[in-house]
């Protein structure tokens, strides 16, 4: 019984004791990047070019302006400023939640709806 303890006490404390995800979110402030999505099972590529207060995207040989308010280091909406649409029009609220050395990984939807999306985004250098 005393085995079981013992061995139970050693697996806690090996996982207890992982690193947290990594998340420094201030390397991808500013920067250019690539976003690639499955829309209708086609795969399709985005490229961004951020600074501190505008994005700049780059789909299918159009380009669009967004403004970013940041809530922290981690956190940003994005107000598409030339919007063609009513669904152009909503903001997208846009968390950070790991990083690595090229990329990150976050999670978005557009503000007002609960539905929430994944994707990952590399740093081009």
């Amino acid at each position: 019984m005393i085995r079981l303890y013992l061995s139970v006490f050693v697996l806690v404390f090996i996982f207890s004791c992982s690193a947290p995800p990594q998340r420094k979110c201030l390397d991808f402030k500013e920067g250019k990047f690539s976003f690639t999505t499955q829309i209708d099972g086609e795969e399709k590529k985005t490229v961004f070019e951020r600074t501190e207060k505008i994005e700049i995207d780059y789909f299918e040989g159009k380009q669009d302006t967004s403004s970013i308010r940041w809530i922290n280091d981690c956190e940003y909406v994005l107000k598409n400023l030339n919007p063609k649409s009513k669904a152009e029009e909503k903001s997208i609220h846009i968390k950070i939640l790991t990083t690595t050395d090229s990329s990150y990984t976050f999670e978005y939807n557009a503000i007002g709806d609960t539905r929430k999306f994944k994707g990952t985004a590399f740093k081009i250098h």
